[in-house]
């Protein structure tokens, strides 16, 4: 063996390591909080462009929208003059974004491409969310004051039913599929069950957790989880019984849940704890807790995965967490 070119070798492969992965990069494991946000007053909800480039925050007593730039961290923009906005969901194919006016009884229609209010579509009395059926047909609005649902036909813009549901509804999930949609009724202890082909509510699933206040379809479409506020806990629906399979105590007050994009974790905002618990879904077990800012309120994941946003109601803020491992700050990519 020539001790010359082993040398040789063994000083390449050690430049080469101190390349790709520089000693001075701190090294963290995901989840982690990596960025605050600051944004109007009151924020409440918060939902991710389908191409994941934008983040909109309704902030309720700022009556406007805060448009965040995923890939810097920072408002971008912002959406004034809509009467105490509540939830807020993109349509499918990014175009449009729907915000509740839980004041106004109506929802604000916001063409993506300009950031401008098009159209205000009148609902029930106080909409407090907003969710779009995975084709981008119709859009279902959650009205806490008339315990019912307000069906809008997204092509028209007009309100083409009215579904009636259990007592206060505040949350609404469609199933992957398209075929169902739920409805989470906070003072009614129930899930309304709802056939998105006839509009009729085939079925009601008691929750025995108090005051649902959330609900998420995992991706495979197989789970609905249910946060009960009152009770620390979120409910597991096994979809094709119907059945409340589970119960799983998070954090106290959980006030919002969300899967992500692989349905290998649920994220679980609670209120008041400042908190996300972190559920590994194959288990039904909290895996981590990660402390965010004051009163999160709702959270959302964006579609590649990378990022959680939580909103903190009480502070103004936005917690930006990452979901995967990494090296360093969040605006830079190292091999680690």
């Amino acid at each position: 063996m020539n001790p010359t070119i082993t040398r040789a070798a063994a000083s390449i492969a050690t430049a080469s390591l101190m390349m790709v992965a520089p000693l001075t990069a701190p090294v963290f494991a995901a989840p982690v909080l990596v960025d605050t946000v600051s944004v109007g007053d009151a924020p409440v909800s918060v939902a991710f462009s389908p191409n994941g480039k934008y983040a909109y925050v309704t902030n309720a007593t700022g009556d406007s929208v805060s448009v965040i730039s995923v890939s810097t961290g920072q408002v971008s923009g912002t959406i004034p003059s809509i009467d105490y906005p509540y939830a807020v969901a993109f349509s499918p194919n990014g175009k449009k974004a729907y915000v509740a006016s839980y004041a106004g009884d109506t929802v604000s229609v916001i063409n993506v491409a300009t950031g401008v209010v098009t159209d205000t579509i009148n609902v029930g009395n106080e909409p407090y969310s907003v969710a779009f059926s995975p084709k981008g047909r119709y859009a279902y609005v959650a009205n806490n004051a008339d315990d019912s649902v307000s069906v809008i036909k997204v092509a028209t813009g007009v309100v083409s039913d009215t579904i009636d549901v259990g007592h206060f509804p505040r949350s609404m999930a469609f199933s992957p599929n398209g075929r169902y949609a739920y409805v989470a009724n906070t003072y009614g202890d129930s899930v309304s069950v709802i056939a998105v082909a006839t509009g009729d509510v085939t079925d009601t699933i008691s929750i025995v957790s108090r005051h649902p206040r959330s609900v998420a379809f995992s991706p495979n479409g197989r789970k609905a989880y249910v946060t009960s506020i009152f009770n620390n806990a979120v409910s597991v629906i096994t979809v094709a019984t119907g059945d409340v399979t589970d119960t799983i105590t998070v954090g106290n007050d959980p006030a919002s849940v969300a899967f992500s994009p692989n349905g290998k974790n649920a994220y679980v905002a609670n209120s008041a704890d400042d908190s996300v618990s972190i559920i590994r879904v194959s288990t039904g077990v909290v895996s981590d807790t990660i402390n965010v800012g004051d009163l999160p309120s709702w959270l959302a994941v964006s579609p590649n995965g990378k990022y959680l946003y939580v909103v903190n109601a009480g502070d103004a803020t936005v917690s930006v967490i990452t979901t995967r491992s990494t090296c360093g700050p969040r605006s830079i990519e190292f091999v680690c």
